[in-house]
């Protein structure tokens, strides 16, 4: 299962400002699906090869206790020119797809009836992000 975008109007895409950049924003439980979520305490990429990574491993270890969703998707586009090609030439050909998460996105959902067995999974599932998360319930 690849996270690419099945249609797109424009092939390439700039990379856009700098949004590390941290301007007053809230951390709030907004759980609409789920009785755990994934919270992102940092700001970065996720690419569609580190997502799937962390859909299979919580595929895995929750099988038919509980059910992921995903509030996040790579619609982001990155391009990158091969290796022992000059400069010029215009721009290079989409290599991957990634999400930009900015601080405090919500990254998954899970709804389970073992909670406690869930946050095992996240944890495990944690070490699969490039940049620090924490679990958050609803109230």
């Amino acid at each position: 299962m690849n996270f690419i975008p099945k249609k797109q109007k424009f092939k390439k895409q700039q990379k856009g400002k700098h949004f590390n950049r941290v301007i007053g924003v809230n951390l709030l439980n907004n759980l609409h699906f789920g009785s755990i979520g994934l919270q992102a305490l940092e700001s970065g990429r996720l690419t569609s090869k580190q997502l799937v990574a962390f859909n299979f491993l919580m595929n895995k270890l929750l099988k038919k206790i509980g059910r992921l969703v995903f509030s996040i998707f790579p619609h982001t586009p990155v391009s990158k020119k091969p290796i022992e090609i000059r400069m010029g030439k215009g721009k290079g050909n989409v290599d991957h797809w990634i999400a930009k998460i900015k601080y405090g996105c919500l990254i998954c959902q899970v709804e389970t009836r073992s909670i406690v067995f869930a946050i095992k999974a996240l944890k495990l599932a944690k070490l699969r992000l490039p940049f620090s998360t924490k679990i958050i319930y609803s109230k």
